[in-house]
């Protein structure tokens, strides 16, 4: 019975432990005024050995992430964009408020848009880059900086890009989907 009791603290301990610092966390968000989301778009290529492919990606100038921000219902609050420099590196920088309402940054995604390249232009999933990855954890919040630091993302070649094959994407009117075709 002493046993259960001891656990039952310790557990409720950690909880109070782990709320408590989650509530630090959330209240260093009240006071930022800027978020930062920097990252990297990379460019793999498959056609290379092993060791090319994995530590040969090669950056990519002038390629466009975007970072989308959602109010409460779902709703597009801000939309923006950036181009990588030479070594492929992009940093985002909006205001934590846009037109009256304040950007929360667990409802952001950032997600690849375009590439210039024209052999590597094929966006992959790999890091979310395709689909979009969630703003979850901060990487850095000191003093009025809060920063996101994501990726690296990638972009293929189209001979290296896997066709989807699933018969998923093939809608029929027995499942009640519509088609938009």
């Amino acid at each position: 019975m002493k046993m259960k009791a001891v656990n039952f603290m310790v557990m409720a301990a950690a909880l109070f432990l782990v709320f408590s610092n989650f509530m630090n966390v959330a209240e260093a968000f009240e006071g930022m005024d800027i978020i930062h989301v920097a990252g990297k778009v990379l460019c793999q290529d498959c056609t290379q050995g092993w060791n090319e492919w994995v530590d040969g990606a090669k950056p990519i100038k002038g390629s466009i992430v975007s970072l989308t921000c959602l109010d409460e219902r779902r709703r597009v609050i801000y939309y923006g964009s950036d181009l990588t420099d030479e070594a492929g590196k992009f940093d985002l920088i909006t205001n934590t408020t846009c037109y009256g309402k304040t950007i929360k940054p667990q409802n952001c995604f950032l997600r690849l848009v375009s590439s210039p390249d024209p052999v590597c232009n094929i966006a992959t999933d790999f890091a979310g880059g395709k689909s979009g990855i969630k703003l979850h954890r901060p990487t850095v919040i000191y003093r009025d900086l809060l920063k996101y630091v994501l990726g690296p993302f990638y972009y293929t070649t189209p001979m290296c890009d896997e066709p989807d094959t699933n018969d998923d994407n093939l809608e029929s009117d027995d499942e009640g989907k519509e088609n938009n075709y």
